[in-house]
């Protein structure tokens, strides 16, 4: 994804793992900010090993773990009428970065015949408790069938994974004709980025490997045989990252700041169309 347009833009602490500073620099053939330097795979894994990294784990040791869990509950219901909005025949679904695989388990209860694709044991294990044994490491990607699956997510995964361009084309592979790739992941054009800035939570370098914008994504699914069809906003990732970003900027979470700036990033973005996180419904031609 290398440019010679590329520009520095901000530089980003790690505040949850390592306390290392990253930078992010500006792509502008393909309007993103990319991590620099992005650690190696082999080492990319080191950055995830910590208690807080939520999605590993189904712990609800405190008030901002149990909040996190019921909004989760509510995002499912919105995941799942979106994907039951497409006309599959076979209901086949891959999940990539199923995490403890909430979303296949909800899924497979609805009749969707689920696979997952999980990196992280300890969340794979959990996960397969859930979906009789259907998640597997990422190894599988590369061993399905070509066009095997009639709608592909990424709930905020793309942003972690190496390669994108490859990762794309994988994905395009195994859709079948008029499928659907499913991606949301954190907007960095959006009120809640721009007021916090280098403590933005949703940068969480260096974990997020890239970080787009609406225009990104068009461009990056346009290399392929693939369109955005309709964008769907994420209205509560505006007060789940404004609560973590307060923690980073002032050592504590303000609730009430947090939640103001939630609101006023949701509300600007009426307007603008630039909210904390967006889906993407993305369509095969």
């Amino acid at each position: 994804m290398n440019s010679t347009d590329n520009k520095p833009y901000l530089n980003v602490k790690d505040h949850s793992v390592s306390g290392e500073e990253f930078q992010l620099v500006y792509n502008q053939q393909m309007d993103l900010l990319e991590t620099f330097p992005q650690p190696s795979e082999d080492k990319l894994g080191d950055y995830y090993e910590s208690e807080d990294y939520i999605s590993h784990t189904d712990a609800k040791r405190n008030a901002f773990e149990k909040a996190y869990h019921f909004i989760k509950s509510m995002a499912l219901k919105r995941k799942l009428k979106l994907i039951n909005s497409f006309n599959s025949e076979e209901r086949k679904l891959l999940d990539v970065g199923c995490g403890t695989g909430d979303f296949l388990k909800v899924a497979k209860d609805n009749h969707w015949m689920v696979y997952g694709i999980e990196p992280n044991e300890n969340a794979r294990r959990i996960a397969n408790e859930k979906t009789n044994n259907a998640v597997f490491d990422i190894e599988q990607l590369l061993k399905f069938e070509t066009q095997s699956f009639d709608v592909i997510t990424l709930w905020h995964v793309l942003e972690h994974l190496p390669n994108l361009k490859t990762q794309i084309g994988t994905f395009e592979a195994l859709l079948k004709p008029n499928g659907r790739l499913i991606i949301a992941v954190p907007n960095y054009k959006s009120f809640d980025a721009n007021y916090y800035k280098n403590f933005w939570a949703a940068f969480d370098v260096p974990r997020h490997l890239w970080h787009f914008s609406q225009t990104s994504i068009s461009k990056l699914v346009g290399t392929k045989s693939m369109d955005v069809e309709k964008t769907t906003p994420m209205i509560f990732d505006a007060y789940y990252v404004s609560l973590l970003s307060e923690k980073y900027k002032n050592g504590s979470m303000n609730l009430f700041k947090a939640f103001w700036i939630g609101w006023t990033s949701n509300w600007k973005a009426k307007q603008s169309t630039e909210y904390s996180s967006m889906i993407y419904t993305i369509k095969k031609r």
